[in-house]
């Protein structure tokens, strides 16, 4: 199963987790903005979708206050981390555990000096862990059953599906794979919305008992109207309970938003918070570049999604790993071009470039005077091997071959991909042993 990051059974069941490639290890693109956990149960109880009364703290004194307010002697802590497994996360300080029981407003600020400021390592944030920002304390409720309820779009019905399974509070990505037929799931017509009869249908695949099942089915049309109103991609509860005393409550969100509705939702938007993010994906953004790091060592530099995808490949084909996945647009210019080498030159593991254009829209003799000028301003190390095709290639490639410049130019895709990872191979061993290495034309 394709799932990584903020990732969840949902995307994946819908076929809505947008990956960039489709060989070896991906990650997810992200794109589509996520808030924390205690801005999402905000957004909920402003729809009336009952959620435990608490609030969030950036500073352990709040959080001591907040604690006071509740009044109750039973209370959770959560380090707020746009990550999955926070429960048997470790903190860079040792604190094993980024969700805590706290019985008093004194261990709700002990706890939340050492959560904050702090980065939470789980499964899903890798060794470099996610840098706490907030916490957020709640009142403990105690429940008599666990469910999960997501509504998010499924590319197959071009529309809303509500997926619901009675088996919540889990690792839900197990149960659908070891009890598939506990997974209920209903697409939405969204001219006609979450009707009474659906909402019936999916409370019962709920569990719940039947004093509850009403304000659950009234839930789920709460939840479709937050879906429709705020742009959404996906609404997560996980676990939707039902407590002792038969109320319904929404104990954690995870709400996704369409990035292309930015302007109709901002006070969402205001909400963002960066320090999630990857930096070098920040930064490719503000340049119009779709950049996601992943776990090899070829910088790619493309235009075009579909190519770009179509080069990961390719390399993986004759034995290299792709670093990144970079689309800089079909209108790719020259300062483009030197917005992105810089960003693939700060990943130290980049053994090799390779650039890889199709001059439809531009033209590959312009690409190839913003490739000459990048590489002689930034002094690059690595090799570059460049495969331009398109209007005025023969031009490009005179341009490059009389530049001077340790750039391999190539017309044929196979040939390059095939350069590029020899290349990569070479520098890789020339690191492993600590010597520098350095190519001279022709090889």
């Amino acid at each position: 199963m394709l799932l990584k990051g903020a990732a969840s059974l949902a995307g994946n069941l819908a076929t809505a987790s947008r990956t960039v490639s489709r060989a070896g290890a991906l990650r997810q693109q992200k794109r589509f903005l996520s808030l924390h956990e205690y801005r999402s149960a905000a957004i909920l109880k402003e729809y009336g979708v009952p959620i435990p009364d608490g609030d969030a703290a950036t500073t352990p004194e709040e959080a001591e206050k907040v604690a006071q307010k509740l009044g109750k002697d039973d209370m959770v802590i959560k380090a707020q981390v746009l990550a999955g497994g926070r429960g048997k996360g470790t903190f860079d300080n040792g604190l094993k555990g980024g969700v805590k029981l706290i019985t008093s407003p004194v261990e709700a600020k002990i706890y939340a000096e050492q959560m904050l400021g702090h980065k939470l390592i789980t499964k899903q944030t890798g060794a470099a862990g996610k840098l706490c920002t907030a916490v957020y304390v709640v009142e403990r409720e105690f429940v008599r059953r666990e469910a999960y309820l997501a509504i998010l779009l499924d590319r197959t019905t071009r529309g809303p599906v509500i997926v619901a399974s009675s088996q919540g509070g889990m690792d839900i990505e197990t149960v659908a794979k070891e009890t598939p037929d506990a997974i209920f799931s209903t697409p939405v017509d969204i001219h006609t919305g979450v009707t009474d009869e659906i909402a019936l249908k999916v409370a019962q695949a709920l569990g719940f008992s039947n004093a509850a099942t009403q304000e659950a089915a009234d839930t789920v049309k709460k939840l479709y109207k937050v879906f429709q109103e705020k742009d959404a991609t996906q609404v997560e509860i996980n676990p939707l309970s039902e407590t002792v005393d038969r109320r319904v409550l929404a104990m954690d969100a995870k709400l996704g938003f369409d990035d292309n509705a930015s302007f109709r939702q901002p006070e969402v938007w205001s909400w963002r918070d960066t320090t999630q993010e990857d930096a070098d994906e920040i930064e490719a953004a503000k340049y119009g570049l779709n950049f996601i790091k992943l776990d090899g060592n070829i910088g790619c530099l493309v235009n075009g999604a579909g190519l770009a995808m179509a080069t990961m490949d390719i390399i993986k084909l004759y034995g290299g790993e792709p670093a990144n996945f970079l689309d800089c647009g079909g209108g790719a210019t020259a300062e483009a071009i030197r917005q992105a080498f810089g960003i693939l030159l700060r990943e130290p593991k980049v053994t090799a470039i390779f650039v890889n254009i199709f001059g439809g829209i531009v033209r590959c003799d312009n690409i190839a005077k913003g490739l000459i000028a990048t590489t002689q301003e930034m002094n690059i190390t690595v090799p570059i091997v460049a495969r331009l095709q398109g209007t005025n290639v023969e031009e490009a490639q005179r341009l490059i071959s009389n530049s001077g410049l340790k750039i391999f130019s190539f017309t044929d895709l196979d040939e390059a991909a095939q350069k590029v990872c020899q290349l990569s191979k070479v520098v890789s061993l020339a690191r492993e042993i600590d010597v520098n290495v350095s190519f001279e034309l022709p090889l």
